[in-house]
């Protein structure tokens, strides 16, 4: 029998950890090679970490909700297969050896569960009940160094937003220990009194009003009857709404609005739609034809793709498109069309309906779902006429596509004006006042608009 080690993948340049969400494996259960044997979840995306032999969970290393790195090894699976043997000389050495370390593990394993006991004299910080986020590293430095939810809450992040960030932790915890001596010395200093001597009564300390309110709000439980049903929100709706509010507390939140005419659009895609599906084997849907539009105008308005750094302008060379999709459970994902404008139409349609199927069926890799410089959201999927979107950091527009209508319309013509049946729809375009002013807003909007309406009738494709 060989035992073969299951790691947790390299899963993006830009990801370091995962947290174990479940397993679905047991151990003593049978795995196909390509089995998904447990689900793991970063601050992106939710994925599964498959097995690449046929053979026997006999071991796991984590539990749900722990943090593992990658490359830790998170379960055993007992194979087939034949170990290399060796002689029984080499073999008994081994063996020698093994009791050895084992002796000399448990010596070591004694004094630190001693030294720990000794140490540790408060239960582990609950970080759950923050309204600031922290990334699973942030914690997991925090519950082995003790570090309290309160102190947590008053070390200054230098991250995005103002996020916590690794070196952050590590810096206060320098200065946290630099700080350890003096203060266990004053401790000393501070003998107790006898018993024999009454200790003066301290008062207890006075909450400050605005604080009282604040735990006062957090303890609080909302009305609930008997015919109320209380829901625990997922994981991902937890990381959606936290990033909602981070992004209207740290934008300046301005919209214009356009109505756009599509019947161009819209006869010629009824033209070719049948043709391209037969020849290319996809379905040609409105969407790339947005996309590759809006990737045009971004070109012609490249202060429109940008990022916020402070007091910093960061324009980004690459036009990296979000394309917001709905996921079975109602929340919403936004895989990136990395290099929007060098594609082609059949190559936009081809990635489009590549990462919103993979998307619907939570196959999407972590980084196709990072890097987006501009999103897009289509509202008119469900029926909306117009919204107003909001941005998604650190990005600073994003544009919503309403739905398409049939509608009376004026229509200009060298014999004069008439009334006509068109196709038409709303453009709702979102964007960060702090950068992006009215006029820049206003023109990008309506350079997509123009693109949309001189839409060739006759192209080929």
């Amino acid at each position: 029998m060989a035992k073969i080690e299951l790691k947790l993948p390299q899963m993006g340049e830009s990801v370091a950890e995962a947290t174990v969400t479940s397993w679905l494996k047991e151990v003593g259960d049978t795995i196909e090679a390509d089995e998904a044997v447990l689900e793991i979840a970063t601050d992106k995306v939710d994925s599964e970490v498959p097995s690449e032999v046929d053979g026997v969970l006999i071991e796991k290393f984590f539990d749900v909700d722990d943090v593992a790195k990658v490359g830790d090894v998170l379960a055993i699976i007992e194979t087939d297969g034949e170990d290399d043997g060796g002689s029984e000389e080499s073999s008994s050495e081994d063996t020698q050896q093994e009791e050895d370390d084992t002796e000399e593990v448990a010596a070591s394993l004694e004094e630190n569960i001693t030294e720990v006991r000794d140490s540790v004299s408060t239960p582990t910080a609950d970080y759950s009940d923050s309204e600031r986020f922290y990334s699973p590293l942030v914690k997991n430095i925090a519950k082995e160094e003790n570090v309290s939810l309160e102190e947590l809450e008053n070390i200054q992040g230098t991250g995005k937003d103002g996020r916590v960030t690794k070196d952050d932790m590590l810096a206060y915890l320098e200065k946290r220990g630099a700080s350890q001596p003096s203060s266990t010395k004053t401790q000393e200093a501070v003998k107790p009194q006898p018993a024999t001597e009454a200790a003066p009564k301290q008062s207890a300390p006075v909450e400050k009003p605005a604080k009282a309110a604040a735990t006062a709000a957090q303890v609080t439980p909302g009305s609930v009857n008997g015919q109320d049903e209380i829901i625990e929100m997922s994981r991902m709706g937890k990381l959606i709404a936290h990033h909602m509010v981070e992004s209207v507390q740290t934008s300046a939140h301005v919209q214009s609005f356009i109505e756009v005419d599509v019947t161009n659009i819209w006869n010629w895609r009824n033209k070719v739609k049948n043709e391209f599906q037969k020849r290319e084997g996809e379905k040609l849907t409105f969407t790339p034809i947005f996309m590759q539009v809006i990737a045009k105008t971004i070109k012609d308005f490249p202060m429109i793709n940008i990022s916020v750094d402070g007091d910093k302008v960061i324009k980004k060379k690459n036009i990296n498109l979000g394309m917001a999709a709905a996921l079975p459970d109602g929340n919403l994902i936004v895989p990136v069309i990395k290099n929007a404008d060098q594609l082609n139409l059949v190559g936009m349609a081809k990635r489009v309906n590549d990462l919103a199927g993979r998307a619907r069926e939570n196959k999407l890799k972590p980084d196709e779902i990072q890097g987006g410089t501009y999103t897009v959201t289509n509202v008119g999927t469900f029926g909306s006429v117009m919204g107003t979107p909001i941005i998604n950091q650190p990005q600073v527009a994003i544009l919503a596509l309403g739905a398409i209508r049939k509608v009376p319309a004026v229509i200009e013509t060298p014999e004069g004006d008439f009334i006509g049946i068109r196709y038409k729809m709303f453009l709702s375009h979102s964007y960060d006042h702090r950068v992006v002013n009215g006029a820049l807003g206003g023109q990008f909007i309506q350079r997509v608009a123009e693109y949309l309406e001189a839409w060739d009738a006759d192209k080929e494709i």
